[in-house]
């Protein structure tokens, strides 16, 4: 009944900032900027002062060990409005490198791109499109990419046509505190090992937190913690580019996780998304193909899931796509809600231990009165049935980020009563 492309695609809490700034740019600095940067040497402290500067090519930086620091991230603006070159607006190429209080608005594609660094800190960012959602806005806000020690902390993304913080392919990561909103995914995990997310808001995107593994990447992630997040009416229909992973989220999803392992959501507050609040799905059901060979390494199956201990207030009321709303009307009536837990139903038939799932490799779902729904995708979809996945797995470990001081090893989970 319910087709592939529907479960699932390939993402004081928050902080301050957002809506852009009506102070007429100064088109001045950008010179110094440039010039400060490629003068910039290992210890140095880049000050931008407050005001809003129009920034028309790309930013670069290609030295280990600097600071670029604004006044704070509603004040200190980099403007790349009319930016004419360049693919991002500040692209960093090192290690030992912080990013703080100031924003980035209207790139002409990702805002910020940290790739293959060590011990990366972004705090009080923002970036943003301040056009509102559309197809047009760069895919990514804060975009690190094949790093190791990272955390992403206080910032802001907004309007982002794929994910407004995105970290992938990296190690150690701890993203906390943050805001999401209007992206296509809020905060999205991929391929990435030992993740702590905690403490965000993601909210008004189409998806709100994503912890996916992408076939032709050749690292797989595992050990995503998803924890105390606030992930609530993310209903924003899909503005993603066609032939994109993220193109095929479905509008009112709160937690999707696709093809990963490892992977424990807990004590998070998750409600009024509309098509579910938490989707679990292998590559078999989500709507995208891969566009290069497939990885050895890569596994469609989801394994050693764990949803507990959650606050979901009623979503599913409202479906995204014609499929999923008749199964919710034919199961549940016509005023009657999908339940919080979407399986699509698969699992790996070699790993099976008397034709049952091997205790270790299990999802489970122990959480209070939540409902899971098998969608029941290795039949096509044609007996889709709630089920009970109720079992334990051991919690996992916390991230290792140094920079991020003591991560909470354990949830702060209230006594037994709710959901």
């Amino acid at each position: 009944m319910a087709s592939a492309v529907v479960l699932a695609g390939c993402g004081p809490n928050g902080a301050a900032g957002g809506g852009g700034s009506a102070e007429k740019p100064n088109a001045a600095y950008q010179e110094e900027l440039i010039q400060k940067l490629i003068d910039a040497k290992p210890g140095d402290v880049i000050s931008i002062p407050a005001g809003v500067y129009a920034i028309d090519k790309g930013l670069s930086l290609e030295v280990d060990g600097v600071t670029i620091r604004g006044a704070g991230m509603d004040k200190t603006i980099l403007s790349f409005k009319g930016q004419t070159a360049g693919a991002e607006g500040l692209l960093v190429n090192a290690s030992n490198f912080t990013i703080e209080d100031l924003a980035l608005e209207d790139a002409k594609g990702d805002a910020l791109k940290v790739n293959e660094g060590e011990n990366i800190v972004i705090r009080r960012v923002r970036a943003e499109w301040t056009g509102g959602p559309k197809t047009s806005n760069g895919a990514y806000g804060l975009y690190p990419v094949q790093v190791k020690n990272l955390l992403i902390e206080d910032s802001v993304a907004i309007g982002a046509s794929d994910a407004g913080i995105y970290v992938g392919q990296s190690q150690n990561v701890v993203v906390r505190r943050n805001r999401a909103e209007f992206n296509v995914a809020g905060i999205e995990i991929e391929n990435t090992q030992q993740a702590d997310v905690y403490d965000n808001l993601a909210t008004n995107n189409t998806g709100g937190i994503l912890v996916f593994n992408m076939p032709n990447l050749k690292v797989p992630g595992f050990g995503a913690r998803v924890f105390r997040n606030k992930v609530v009416g993310n209903n924003t229909g899909n503005f993603g580019r066609k032939g994109t992973a993220v193109a095929s989220v479905p509008a009112g999803t709160g937690v999707i996780i696709n093809s990963n392992d490892k992977v424990e959501i807990f004590d998070n507050e998750i409600g009024a998304n509309q098509t579910a609040n938490v989707i679990v799905s292998s590559f078999f059901s989500a709507g995208y193909k891969a566009t290069e060979g497939v990885a050895e390494t890569f596994d469609p199956y989801p394994e050693a899931i764990s949803v507990h201990g959650n606050r979901f207030a009623p979503g599913g009321n409202k479906p995204d796509g014609v499929d999923l709303q008749a199964l919710r009307v034919a199961m549940f009536g016509l005023n009657g809600r999908l339940p919080d837990v979407l399986w699509d139903g698969y699992v790996d038939a070699k790993k099976l231990k008397g034709g049952k799932p091997d205790p270790a490799l299990a999802i489970c779902v122990d959480n209070g009165a939540a409902q899971v729904l098998n969608a029941d995708g290795p039949n096509k979809y044609k007996a889709p049935k709630v089920v009970s996945l109720a079992c334990k797995l051991d919690p996992l470990p916390a991230a290792n980020v140094a920079a991020a001081g003591p991560i909470p090893s354990e949830s702060r989970i209230p006594a037994p009563g709710g959901q």
